[in-house]
Formats: C-alpha cells, sequence, structure tokens
C-alpha cells in the first residue's frame, strides 16, 4: 500500500520538515469578529500575534470543513492508496472527527485516521515518524503499532504567561485559572487523556522552565531519547537560548524549534513556552 501522510496545521512542522519528510497539511482557522483566517495560509503567525494587540477581543477557532478533508484525499488518491491522518487530540477540536468522516465519504483511498492526543509539534512528531516508517518499508499494521508505543513514551510540558486563555476556551477549569492568576503561579501544564491539565504548582517563570529542563534530562539520563523540540508563542530569542543550552550538553540529540501558531496562540497566550519529546 503507498501511503501519504496528512496532519493538521496545529502541528507547527517547520517547512523544511514538511518537505523532506513529504507531509501533507489541513488549515484551522482563527475567527476575529466575522472575518476567519487560515492560519499560515490567510494570516501568518506573526500578522497573529500582532493583531491580537491590537484587537479588543480575543479570536475563536475553527476547525476544517468535512468537505475540505474529502477534497484533499480525493486528490491524494490520484497518487496514493492510503492516508494516514494525524490529529490535535479530539478532546481540544472535532478535526479528528471531521478526518474520520471524510475518510469514510471516499472511495478511491483508505483513510486511517489517527488522534495524537496531543497537539503542536508533539503532534507533528507522528507525522514526521510515520513518514521515516512509511520509506523504510513498513506496512500499516506495523505502523500503527510503532505510533501506539510511541505515544506511551511522548512527553510534553507547558508553561503559560497568562491561565485566563485557556480558561475562556474551555482548556482549563475557571478554579484552576483563578487561583494561579491571584498567586502568580506559572504552572508547569501537560497533557492527560488528551486535555490540558496542571502538572506541578511552581512561583516563577524561571523555576518552571528550569523543571521543565530537569525533567527532560531525567529521561536522557535513563532512556533513549530520540528528538526534542522547544516550542515558543511569539518568543523566539528565549527558545532559542534554552535550546541552546541545551544542544551544547547533548549535541547528540536531534533538536528542532517550532512555535505555537494562531489557533494553539489563542488557547496558550503570548510568552508561553513548551518542551516535548519521546524515546524509543
Amino acid at each position: 500500500m503507498k501511503l501519504a501522510i496528512v496532519t493538521d496545521s496545529t502541528a507547527y512542522i517547520p517547512d523544511d520538515l514538511l518537505k523532506k519528510h513529504n507531509i501533507y497539511t489541513i488549515p484551522l482557522s482563527v475567527v476575529f469578529g466575522d472575518e476567519s483566517f487560515r492560519e499560515e495560509l490567510d494570516i501568518t503567525t506573526e500578522e497573529f500575534y500582532k493583531k491580537v494587540q491590537e484587537e479588543e477581543n480575543l479570536p475563536s477557532t475553527s476547525q476544517p470543513s468535512i468537505g475540505s478533508f474529502v477534497q484533499l484525499y480525493e486528490e491524494l488518491s490520484k497518487d496514493y492508496d492510503g492516508v494516514i491522518s494525524f490529529h490535535l487530540s479530539k478532546r481540544f477540536s472535532g478535526t479528528y472527527d471531521a478526518a474520520t468522516s471524510a475518510g469514510q465519504m471516499v472511495e478511491n483511498i483508505k483513510v486511517f485516521a489517527y488522534d495524537t492526543e496531543l497537539s503542536a509539534m508533539p503532534q507533528g512528531f507522528f507525522a514526521i515518524v510515520a513518514s521515516e516508517l512509511v520509506a523504510a518499508g513498513k506496512s500499516i499494521e506495523e505502523i500503527m503499532v510503532y505510533l501506539d508505543d510511541m505515544k506511551e513514551k511522548t512527553r510534553a510540558y507547558f508553561m503559560v504567561e497568562d491561565l485566563s486563555h485557556l480558561q475562556r476556551g474551555g482548556r482549563l477549569n475557571k478554579g484552576q485559572a483563578v487561583i494561579g492568576s491571584l498567586l502568580n503561579i506559572k504552572p508547569v501544564l501537560h497533557i492527560e487523556e488528551g486535555l490540558i491539565v496542571p502538572f506541578e504548582k511552581i512561583r516563577t517563570r524561571k523555576k518552571a522552565i528550569s523543571r521543565i529542563i530537569s525533567m527532560l534530562e531525567e529521561d536522557v539520563e535513563s532512556k533513549d531519547v530520540k528528538r526534542v523540540v522547544f516550542m515558543h508563542a511569539n518568543n523566539r530569542p528565549s527558545i532559542e537560548k534554552i535550546r541552546s543550552d541545551f544542544s551544547e550538553k547533548h549535541p547528540e540529540i536531534e533538536t528542532i524549534i517550532s512555535y505555537f501558531g494562531p489557533v494553539i496562540g489563542t488557547h496558550l497566550g503570548e510568552g508561553s513556552i513548551g518542551v516535548s519529546w519521546y524515546s524509543n
């Protein structure tokens, strides 16, 4: 079976890696008032954060239509027998369900929709690894077994400047947001069963980042860490320094810089950082 790899735009895979691994993407959108913008097509990440600073109200987000998935899958059916379609947690968005529905509507291609239970570049890891497995000649059954095992070995941690973004979007309960804001806590967050939840309450940004890096270092010592991604929300200099410090100590580990684009940035807020990695 000749397999294509698809993911949605919230994976924020750098362009060079998209091209290298021949990964197709479908965009989600941000909505300001009556205007909808497909991320990275109608609005860049830089334009998004500038617009957020200027607008009185925060935007909302919107998933791709089933029709847009059908169109993409039908186009891919000209060259492929099947497609593995990787998407952000179905508890964040209806994107995975839309992909599943579209897969049942197309005829000349078999669609395997996959809920990564993650988002941003941790989600992108799955698309990259699947592409490598396809290139190695693995069957769809072998690929799915590997991905399910990889899901258990993927860790992702985040630190946000303002919990109100997550609370407003329903990704964090109101009590957690209020307590964090009142106490000026910078909690380390992670994703558990497809939902963003507090992992540890920490008082300062510096200590929160240090805690995340210490967990990464623990896994580097005890496990075979394959790749690490450092993510930021309109704060590249800060994340480049964190990555540089890590790479100096561990030049043998592949590192990537990614970002939180418009859709995920809407929920996390400017200034957020994240680190994710997986092990063999």
